[in-house]
């Protein structure tokens, strides 16, 4: 009666793989930001949480998407202000 209990032993249990922010999901999450104004509801488009968001956003501190994501903001309020002003002109952007 020397043998273990199991004569295997246990294999750990594999995590499911984590969501990750591609490049495809931070843009669904701005144009979602800036049509919603809600951070929680524009994580929820890209199939991400709103704390993962912020996250995000704090880890590319004065970055691209921090700039884009405080624009997103403040485009929304102004439409919120005044929903029958004209949108603001874009500028074009450059072809890679």
């Amino acid at each position: 009666m020397d043998q273990p209990l199991h004569p295997h032993p246990p294999v750990p249990a594999r995590r499911a793989p984590r969501a990750r922010w591609t490049p495809t999901k931070q843009r669904l999450f701005l144009a979602a930001l800036l049509e919603y104004g809600s951070v929680h509801r524009a994580a929820q488009v890209a199939g991400m949480s709103r704390s993962s968001a912020h996250r995000l956003r704090a880890r590319l501190s004065g970055s691209a998407f921090d700039r884009s994501w405080a624009n997103a903001m403040a485009l929304h309020a102004a439409r919120m202000a005044d929903p029958f002003a004209p949108e603001p002109a874009r500028r074009p952007t450059p072809r890679r």
